[in-house]
C-alpha cells in the first residue's frame, strides 16, 4: 500500500468517525445498534456442521423472501425444478430431470424426477409443482394467504407481475401427466428455466403449507421440502436446527447429521468463533479480516466468486431527490473509489455499471465515471435551487451481506462525504426484515443501501428485478419507459450481439438517471475450519452444503 493510498484511507475513516461521533447524540434513540456477540467457548461436535450466519433469515417459505440470509437456509431445506453445477451459473437436472422449449419460445415443459417424497412422505410429483407455482403467481390462491401479508415479491420482480397483470409473464401453469409440467409465457423468455432454478423458487410440500396456513416458514410453524436437510428448530435471534434427511433422493448426501445456523451479525464476532472453533465455517466477512484467517493454521480463507453489486438508492418520490441533477450531484459526492480502497481493499473493485464484470459483454462502452467532484456537485445543488442543502434520511442495512459486510461504517463515509456539500444525513436502520419490507411501503425511505447477488448468469436477472415493471416500489414506483421497453425487448432477443446492444442502451440511461449508485463488485470473503471438506461457494450467492464433509 503507497503512502498516498494510506493517506486517502486514514482521511476517509477520520471523517467517518467524526461523523459517527456526530451522530451519536442525536440519533442514540432512532438507530438500531448490534451488539457483539459472545463468543461460545464449545467446539462443535462430531458430525455436527455449525454455519456461522451473518442474520437470521426472513422466513423459510418458498417464493416469499429475497434475502440472502433466507436463501442459504432454504438450499438446505428444498429443491429446485432445475439447480446449478457446484460453483457455476451453469444449470443441471433438480426436482426435473429434462427440459424443452416449444419452437415459439413460449412453452417450457419440464419432466419431473419420479419417486421422491416430501420429508413429511407426501409425495412430490405435478400437482405439488403447480401448487408452489400457482400460490406465488395467482393473487387469489386460496392457500396464498395474502390476507396476512405475504406478496411474493420477488415474483413480480422476476416475472413482471400476478396473474391477470398485462405484464405477466406467465399465462397458464398445466399438468400434463402425474411427472410433466407446462408453462405457458405471453412472449419468449430465453432464460425462464435459469429463473425458476434460483434460489427463491424452492418447492414446499402442499399439505404442510395447508395444514401451517399462514404461520408457515416462520419460527414457529415448518418448512417441509425435498431437500438434504429436515426442518427440526427455530430459535428466534439464535438458531435453525436441521436434521439429515434419511430419504434423501441424491446417493450419499448430505454427508453430516446435523446442521446448525447460528446467527452472528457481527463479521468481528463470526470470525472470533470461528478461531474458538464453536462455528466450522461462515461467510461475509471483512475484507480486513483476511490477514487474521491467513496467519491462524486452523483457517482457511475461502473467496466466492464475484457476481453482485452494492449500490445506494435514490427514492425520486421524495422532493430534493425527484431532480437527477442532485442524485447526480450525490453521485458525484460520493468518493466511491477512495471508499472501495479503504472498506474492501483488493477484494473490491468500482465502477459505474449496474452490472457485473464479468457481464461486461453487455455493458456500454466509454461510460465513464461518477467522477469525485465536490465542487461540480456543489454546482448541480445549486442549479437545482438547493445552494444550502437539504436533510436527508440514508439508512444502512443491520446485517452483513456479500456487497457491504461492514454496513454502519460504510453509510458513515457517505454520510461524511455528502456533508461536504451541505446534505445533512440521518442515519436509520432497523431490523432486518422490517428493513427490507418497510423500503417498499409507500412512500418507501429516502436513500438506503443495499445490494444484489445474482440469481442467474444473465444481464436480465440485475436489470429486470430492479429497473422493470414490478421492481421500482422501493423507488417510489419510479419508471423509465424507455428502459422497460428495452429489458422486455431484452428478454425476447436471442442473438447475443443484438442483446449486448439492447443492455448497453439500458446502462447508459440509468448511468443519467442515478436512482441507483453502484458503489461496489466485491469478492465475498469466507472462512472455514482446516477439517472442513467439499465447500464450494457458488458466484450466485449461496448453495446447498449437502456435499460438505467435516473430518
Amino acid at each position: 500500500m503507497t503512502i498516498v493510498k494510506r493517506s486517502k484511507i486514514l482521511r476517509l475513516l477520520l471523517l467517518a468517525i467524526t461523523f459517527a461521533l456526530a451522530i451519536a447524540i442525536t440519533n442514540c434513540d432512532r438507530n438500531q445498534v448490534n451488539t457483539p456477540e459472545t463468543v461460545t467457548s464449545t467446539t462443535t461436535e462430531p458430525g455436527v456442521l455449525v454455519y456461522g450466519s451473518g442474520g437470521q433469515p426472513v422466513n423459510l417459505e418458498p417464493g416469499n423472501i429475497t434475502d440472502g440470509n433466507s436463501i442459504i437456509v432454504h438450499h438446505q431445506i428444498y429443491n429446485r425444478l432445475l439447480e446449478f453445477k457446484p460453483g457455476t451459473t451453469e444449470l443441471e437436472p433438480g426436482l426435473a430431470t429434462e427440459w424443452s422449449v416449444s419452437d415459439n419460445g413460449q412453452e417450457w415443459t419440464f419432466t419431473l424426477r419420479e419417486n421422491v417424497k416430501f420429508h413429511d412422505n407426501t409425495d412430490f410429483n405435478a400437482e405439488a409443482v403447480k401448487f408452489n407455482f400457482e400460490r406465488w403467481w395467482n393473487p387469489e390462491h386460496p392457500y396464498g394467504y395474502r390476507d396476512a401479508g405475504k406478496n411474493y415479491e420477488i415474483w413480480g420482480y422476476l416475472f413482471g407481475g400476478y396473474q391477470g397483470d398485462s405484464n405477466s409473464l406467465v399465462q397458464d401453469i398445466v399438468v400434463v401427466d402425474n411427472q410433466t409440467i407446462k408453462f405457458i409465457l405471453q412472449q419468449p423468455f430465453a432464460a425462464f428455466p435459469a429463473a425458476i432454478a434460483s434460489g427463491y423458487f424452492g418447492i414446499a410440500s402442499p399439505t404442510a403449507i395447508q395444514e401451517a396456513g399462514a404461520a408457515y416458514g416462520t419460527p414457529a410453524s415448518v418448512a417441509v421440502g425435498t431437500g438434504p436437510f429436515t426442518f427440526q428448530e427455530w430459535r428466534t435471534g439464535d438458531r435453525i436446527i436441521l436434521e439429515k434427511n434419511p430419504n434423501y433422493w441424491k446417493p450419499d448426501l448430505p454427508k453430516e447429521e446435523q446442521l446448525v445456523f447460528r446467527f452472528i451479525s457481527d463479521p468481528a464476532a463470526r470470525l472470533a468463533e470461528l478461531r474458538a472453533g464453536s462455528i466450522d465455517f461462515t461467510t461475509d466477512l471483512a475484507p480486513d479480516q483476511l490477514t487474521e484467517i491467513k496467519d491462524d493454521p486452523n483457517l482457511t480463507e475461502v473467496f466466492r466468486p464475484s457476481f453482485n453489486v452494492g449500490y445506494l438508492a435514490l427514492n425520486p418520490s421524495y422532493e430534493p431527490l425527484s431532480d437527477p441533477q442532485v442524485r447526480r450531484a450525490i453521485a458525484l459526492a460520493i468518493n466511491r473509489l477512495e471508499i472501495v480502497q479503504a472498506f474492501w481493499g483488493e477484494l473490491g473493485q468500482t465502477d459505474a455499471h449496474f452490472t457485473p464484470p464479468s457481464l461486461a459483454w453487455a455493458q456500454a462502452k466509454n461510460l465513464g465515471e461518477y467522477e469525485y467532484n465536490p465542487e461540480k456537485a456543489k454546482e448541480l445543488l445549486a442549479a437545482a435551487g438547493y445552494s444550502n442543502g437539504f436533510d436527508l434520511d440514508l439508512w444502512y442495512m443491520p446485517v452483513s451481506r456479500p456487497y457491504f459486510p461492514t454496513p454502519k461504517p460504510i453509510a458513515e463515509a457517505f454520510a461524511a462525504e455528502l456533508s461536504a456539500i451541505g446534505i445533512n444525513v440521518n442515519l436509520q436502520t432497523k431490523d432486518w426484515a422490517a428493513y427490507l419490507e418497510d423500503r417498499r411501503k409507500e412512500p418507501g425511505f429516502q436513500a438506503f443501501m443495499l445490494g444484489w447477488t445474482g440469481d442467474y448468469g444473465d444481464p436480465d436477472n440485475f436489470y429486470y428485478s430492479h429497473f422493470g415493471p414490478a421492481a421500482t416500489d422501493d423507488l417510489g414506483g419510479w419508471k423509465n419507459t424507455q428502459v422497460v421497453q428495452l429489458l422486455e425487448q431484452g428478454r425476447q432477443t436471442q442473438n447475443v450481439e443484438e442483446r449486448a446492444k439492447i443492455y448497453a442502451a439500458v446502462d447508459r440511461i440509468l448511468f443519467n438517471e442515478a436512482v441507483r449508485i453502484p458503489i461496489v463488485h466485491s469478492q465475498p470473503l469466507l472462512g472455514k475450519r482446516a477439517n472442513i471438506e467439499g465447500w464450494l461457494p457458488s458466484p450466485l450467492g449461496s448453495e446447498p452444503f449437502e456435499a460438505i464433509d467435516k473430518n
